[in-house]
């Protein structure tokens, strides 16, 4: 069979899926067919506008890339309508905001606090060279010292992934975490300066309208309708067939399968028993809000909270990435909170502890005019990073590629480290690219080369 006859099946319409159509659409492969159960594509890059006219996202999206060619394409699909933010980030801790990155700003502390932090990162400086750490909490450690361990990294993190450092790895870090230039940081607590360039998404665009998901949106349409079904799930996979089931009924062949639902789905529907991997939950919780949001909040794009005694661990003023996020710019703006849970819970309960919380922090006045209050849970949140994950993965994914499955995407190929939208379109991109022409997949394979 030449690589033209290869039927290719494709599930999934976020950006994986839709990198991947792309993909084959660009290199002119035509016998394709794109699946999802969904009435819209986007995947947890989509977007939502509730009965109040605001526009939500599912979580905190920003738009930066590591790869030229996912940036020409995103250029391509909101062509030239979005707008470009310098990143102005912090961390609430001990009733301060300290600018983002934490660990080069702690001259924001107090004086005690701060003190402690810096003899931390001292003697980690000192101590750590050629120490292999066991898991995630002992890097943190081994990198910050217990100041920055206490107060910031090991709370955050807890919050974050709804367990402790401990039961994760620490090989995924990357550049997900910066870690610490002590000369650097003595330097800026000598002149009092913030340092807040690190990372890749100092800089970051965003859509003028219809919020992250216009991008996804925008580039489906641009794909041949006839290969692309939305409201058709995937129920029943035969390997050893090569076919797959549609809750529909109707039964498609494929040769080579693209997917980028959660490998754990996957592994079921394949017969194979089910593999040791781990998801955050989440619940977004979206507040639009009558007038101008306070001074503290006016440039802020988000900020991340670490104390145990506050539910959320991120809020993002979504008001600030564009105006047209909500319906009257002018005299309205909007606050979007994200919470780790263990589970769907008592919607209205969580609202309540939301605004104490958003209240106490400072974000929002005792008696806020409300304008909207939506709410989504998210079942598939963050692929966690657990100590067991690479061995589950080393042992599933070569199984099924040996029966031309490819599980890719944020939950597709389970890699945190690459999950970003960037990272996930580009996995689409170059599964299609092995399939058709039998390159390596650099994103999936050496996340330390594409995240360099």
């Amino acid at each position: 069979m030449s690589a033209g006859d290869t039927r290719i099946l494709i599930i999934g319409a976020g950006p994986c899926g839709l990198g991947a159509a792309w993909r084959l659409e660009q290199a002119g492969h035509r016998n394709w067919l794109l699946l999802e159960r969904e009435a819209y594509p986007g995947g947890l890059a989509s977007s939502f506008v509730d009965t109040a006219g605001f526009t939500w996202d599912v979580g905190g999206h920003v738009i930066f890339s590591h790869y030229d060619l996912f940036t020409s394409v995103v250029d391509d699909a909101i062509a030239g309508r979005y707008l470009e933010h310098q990143r102005d980030a912090c961390v609430h801790l001990l009733g301060r905001y300290v600018p983002y990155p934490f660990q080069y700003n702690i001259h924001r502390l107090p004086a005690d606090v701060r003190d402690e932090c810096l003899e931390g990162l001292r003697r980690a400086a000192e101590t750590a060279a050629g120490k292999d750490p066991k898991n995630f909490g002992e890097w943190i450690d081994l990198t910050f010292g217990p100041g920055i361990a206490r107060h910031f990294m090991r709370p955050y993190n807890a919050k974050v992934w709804g367990r402790p450092p401990e039961e994760l790895d620490w090989r995924w870090i990357g550049e997900r975490v910066a870690v610490p230039d002590v000369a650097r940081i003595t330097e800026n607590i000598r002149l009092s300066r913030d340092d807040v360039a690190w990372g890749p998404n100092n800089t970051f665009r965003f859509p003028l309208t219809g919020g992250t998901g216009a991008i996804w949106r925008n580039l489906a349409q641009k794909l041949p309708p006839d290969k692309f079904r939305l409201n058709a799930e995937a129920v029943a996979l035969d390997l050893d067939a090569r076919t797959c089931r549609t809750a529909s009924g109707e039964l498609l062949h494929y040769d080579c399968l693209i997917t980028t639902m959660p490998l754990t789905t996957l592994a079921l529907l394949a017969g194979f028993d089910p593999p040791p991997l781990e998801a955050t939950s989440a619940y977004i919780f979206g507040l639009g809000l009558e007038g101008r949001p306070p001074e503290l909040l006016r440039t802020k794009c988000w900020i991340y909270f670490p104390a145990p005694d506050c539910p959320f661990y991120r809020v993002t003023v979504f008001s600030n990435y564009s105006p047209q996020n909500v319906p009257h710019p002018t005299r309205q703006w909007a606050l979007m909170f994200e919470w780790c849970v263990p589970g769907k819970g008592d919607t209205a309960a969580l609202w309540e502890r939301t605004l104490a919380s958003a209240q106490q922090a400072g974000l929002i006045p005792d008696a806020p005019k409300i304008a909207s209050q939506w709410s989504k849970f998210v079942p598939h949140c963050y692929p966690v990073p657990t100590l067991g994950r690479d061995a589950a993965l080393n042992n599933l994914l070569p199984r099924l590629e040996a029966a031309g499955v490819y599980s890719r995407g944020r939950f597709g190929a389970w890699k945190y480290e690459v999950g970003n939208t960037d990272h996930s379109f580009m996995q689409g991109v170059e599964a299609a690219d092995r399939i058709l022409h039998g390159r390596e997949e650099t994103t999936l394979n050496h996340p330390e080369i594409v995240n360099r």
